[in-house]
C-alpha cells in the first residue's frame, strides 16, 4: 500500500469514472501541460494491494509537466470502483481484461503502462493477454518473482482476520501495525487517517482476498515477461522490501529490461521520490518506440535461454 501525503488534485486532474466495455472504473486523469509540445503520449497507472488511484497523486503533476497524460485507476472493487462479492470476479484473467477495456476506453490508442506491487502482476497478465494494447510495460516495486517470505505471512494473515474478524476490527489490526515501522512521535494528519480508513472500508473485502490469493499463488513469470513484444521496465527503491531486490534485479537482467533504481525510496516511491522517479519514466517512455523490436528480441533470447 501506498500512503499519500497529501489529497490536493494537481493541476489539470479530472476525477470521473471511465466507462469501458467492463463497466465504469474511478480514475484521475491528468492532461499535459499546455507548455508540454508534443505531447508524448498516454500511461495507464494501476495500484497495489489495498492501494487506490491516489497512490500515483504526487506522480501525476510531474508526468504532465512532461508531456503525458497520466491517468491513475482503481480497479474492480478498489475503493471507488463498485465491483461483485464472487470469488470469479477477482481472478486474474477477469482483471486483465478489465485494464485492457480501460486502455481502449482511454481512445489514445496503445498506452503505456505501469504497475506498483500488486498492480504489476494485473498489469503483467494485461500485457501477456493483449501485447498491441501497451507500447510498453513498467514494474514498480514489483517483480515476476515471488514476494519476500515477511510479506507472504503478512498476506496470508489478512485472508485469515477476514475470515475471522469484522473489516472495522481487521482496519484496526492493521493500522496498529503498520504504526509500529513508524518513526517515534511522527502521526499522519488527520485528513489522511480519514481518507486511509474510507478506502479500507470501500474496498471489497472479495478484492482483498483475490488479490491477496494472487500474490500468494503468482508462479515465477519471469520467461514470460521475457517474451513479451514490448519495451519493459522494472524500478523499485534500494530500500525496497517487499520483493527481494536481488530477484528484482534477476529478473531485469534476465529479461533485458530497462533497469532503475531510486535511491532512499522504499515501497513507494511514487510517494517519496516522484520528481525523479517521474525523470526516469519519461525517459525510458520516450526511448520506448525506438527499442521496442530490439528489446523484444532480448527478451526471446532470455526467454529461451531460461527453459
Amino acid at each position: 500500500m501506498s500512503k499519500p501525503r497529501s489529497l490536493a488534485l494537481p493541476p489539470r486532474t479530472r476525477a470521473y469514472r471511465l466507462s469501458t466495455a467492463r463497466g465504469d472504473f474511478a480514475v484521475l486523469d491528468a492532461a499535459p501541460a499546455p507548455a508540454a509540445v508534443p505531447r508524448h503520449g498516454t500511461v495507464l497507472l494501476l495500484p497495489g494491494f489495498t492501494g487506490s488511484k491516489e497512490d500515483f497523486l504526487a506522480l501525476l503533476g510531474p508526468l504532465g509537466d512532461a508531456g503525458y497524460r497520466a491517468v491513475a485507476v482503481d480497479g474492480r472493487g478498489q475503493h471507488e470502483t463498485p465491483g461483485p462479492r464472487g470469488r470469479a470476479a477477482y481472478r486474474r484473467k477477469a482483471l486483465a481484461l478489465d485494464v485492457v477495456a480501460q486502455a481502449a476506453a482511454l481512445g489514445d490508442g496503445p498506452v503505456h503502462l505501469l504497475g506498483h506491487s500488486f498492480g504489476g502482476l494485473v498489469a503483467r497478465a494485461a500485457a501477456e493477454l493483449a501485447p498491441d494494447a501497451f507500447l510498453s510495460l513498467t514494474l514498480l516495486a514489483s517483480g515476476p518473482t515471488k514476494v519476500a517470505r515477511s510479506q507472504r505471512v503478512r498476506v496470508r494473515a489478512l485472508r485469515t482476520a477476514f475470515a475471522l474478524l469484522s473489516k472495522e476490527r481487521v482496519w484496526q489490526a492493521t493500522r496498529w501495525l503498520d504504526s509500529r515501522g513508524e518513526e517515534p512521535g511522527v502521526t499522519d494528519p488527520p485528513e489522511i487517517v480519514a481518507f486511509l480508513r474510507r478506502r479500507w472500508m470501500r474496498t471489497r473485502i472479495a478484492q482483498l482476498a483475490g488479490a491477496g490469493r494472487l500474490i500468494l499463488g503468482d508462479p515465477d513469470g519471469t520467461a514470460a515477461l521475457g517474451a513479451l513484444p514490448m519495451p519493459l521496465h522494472i524500478a523499485y527503491g534500494d530500500e525496497e522490501t517487499v520483493w527481494p531486490v536481488q530477484a528484482l534485479a534477476a529478473a531485469a537482467a534476465r529479461t533485458g529490461a530497462h533497469h532503475t533504481v531510486v535511491a532512499g525510496a522504499g515501497h513507494s516511491p511514487n510517494v517519496s521520490h516522484p520528481e525523479e522517479l517521474a525523470a526516469r519514466l519519461t525517459a525510458f517512455w520516450d526511448l520506448s518506440a525506438q527499442t521496442r523490436a530490439p528489446r523484444a528480441a532480448a527478451g526471446r533470447n532470455a526467454a529461451e535461454a531460461s527453459s
